[in-house]
Formats: C-alpha cells, structure tokens, sequence
C-alpha cells in the first residue's frame, strides 16, 4: 500500500506568487515555515527552534483564492502530497527537492484581531468543510441551530 499525503501548518514568508498556465489555468506558489520548538538535552538543556522552509503549489480558483486572500505572515494549514522535483542549474550542477502539491489551503484567523478564516480548495477535488481547523465559513450547508433535531430511539438494534 502507498500514500502520499502531508499536512503542514505554517506561516508564510512572503506574498503569494500567482501566474497563468498557456492555458489559462491559475498556478499560485507558496513559501510555508514551520517551525518545532524543543530542550536540547532534556528537560534542563537549552531550548532550540528547528524551522523548515517548504514551497506549495496551489492549483486553479484556490489559487487565485490564496493570491487575493492571503499576505507575508499568514498561518495556513495545507493538505496535499509531496512531488520530488528534479533539475540542473546554470553551473551544471544537479539539484533537487521536495515540493507540496495542495490538495486544500485552510487560512486561519488572523492574529490579534477578529475576522475569519476560510477554507480552499485546489481543483484535484475533495470535499467543501472544515476539518477542525481555524473557522471556515460555507453558505452551502444549513448551520446546526437550522438543522431539525431527531428524535433517536435509545435502543440500538446491534
């Protein structure tokens, strides 16, 4: 059995960069840092902070969504897959590295103010709706208050 599937919450380390395939489709490239904080040496050693710079591919209207929504210092999570890129440069020299390839962005609030998140999602499909993270806001589903209220019998057949 294979998966490929990474979910990584980040903040951005610059602007949204959006451009246009030769036919039309939307490409918007991201720059996540995450960062892990932890005692080196145990619980009296020194505290060391271990950041990992990740670039994100976000395909169609999420996107565009990402490049009008989005700015330098935004926390996202992202769900996609790792694609392993491969070239040479301009010395010759062969170079490489990992790139994730969204599947869904999810913006969170922004610090230190109100306002909410928002949920993307790229077009290699998948589902509208929060995943328990940041808020996410969808006219298409009634809320809980509107939903009728059933009546369950307590008695389970099995």
């Amino acid at each position: 059995m294979e998966l490929n599937k990474i979910f990584l919450v980040g903040n951005l380390t610059k602007d949204p960069d959006l451009r246009y395939t030769g036919g039309g489709t939307a490409v918007c490239d991201l720059r996540l840092a995450s960062s892990r904080r932890y005692r080196r040496g145990g619980e009296t050693g020194d505290m060391v902070e271990e950041t990992c710079f990740v670039d994100v591919v976000v395909w169609g209207r999420s996107g565009e969504n990402c490049n009008q929504y989005l700015k330098k210092g935004n926390s996202v999570l992202v769900e996609g897959r790792l694609k392993f890129e491969e070239w040479q440069s301009q010395e010759g020299q062969k170079r490489s590295k990992h790139t994730i390839v969204a599947d869904r962005v999810n913006f969170f609030p922004r610090s230190g103010g109100g306002g909410g998140g928002r949920e993307e999602e790229s077009s290699s499909g998948g589902s509208k709706g929060s995943q328990g993270f940041g808020k996410n806001y969808n006219d298409d589903f009634p809320s809980e208050a509107s939903k009728p209220q059933e009546d369950f019998n307590s008695e389970v057949p099995f």
